[in-house]
């Protein structure tokens, strides 16, 4: 397997369980309540959203990092202005949900980790983007000369 293709499934992987560990540490282990307000009720934040969360963050953090790969000649830095401003916005959900301090203090730290684990682990696996797909004069070959 190519090693920037391990290092973006292992990114991937990694946020769930960098997120999966946070939420374990949280709720069984210091036994906050991680509920958040969904319409008029709450809803209780339990290991499974926590993980399917993160991996879709990945999924699709992965997925527009292909895309900008084919696309721009400068994939890493821009991905990494996107996923920083994703990140800064996503944080306006625990803030305006979490029910209680301690609960959205976990949210917003579910929410930092898997951005400490997706930004730069993606970012670090950006190809060069169109200079891999267009190569320079130098790199067009000349056919070889006939000695007729």
């Amino acid at each position: 397997m190519n090693t920037s293709i391990r290092r973006l499934l292992l990114t991937v992987i990694g946020a769930p369980a960098a997120a999966l560990a946070v939420w374990a540490l949280a709720v069984p282990v210091a036994g906050t309540a991680l509920t958040v307000r969904m319409g008029d009720g709450t809803q209780s934040v339990g290991p499974v959203p926590v993980v399917v969360a993160s991996l879709l963050a990945g999924l699709a953090g992965w997925a527009l990092l292909a895309v900008l790969e084919r696309f721009v000649s400068r994939p890493g830095r821009i991905w990494t202005i996107v996923a920083l401003v994703v990140l800064a916005l996503s944080l306006l959900g625990p803030v305006g949900s979490g029910v209680g301090t301690v609960a959205t203090l976990v949210l917003v730290l579910l929410h930092l980790v898997v951005g400490a684990v997706l930004v730069p682990g993606l970012a670090r696996s950006a190809g060069a983007g169109l200079r891999a797909d267009h190569g320079t004069a130098a790199d067009v070959r000349t056919p070889p000369r006939s000695f007729l």
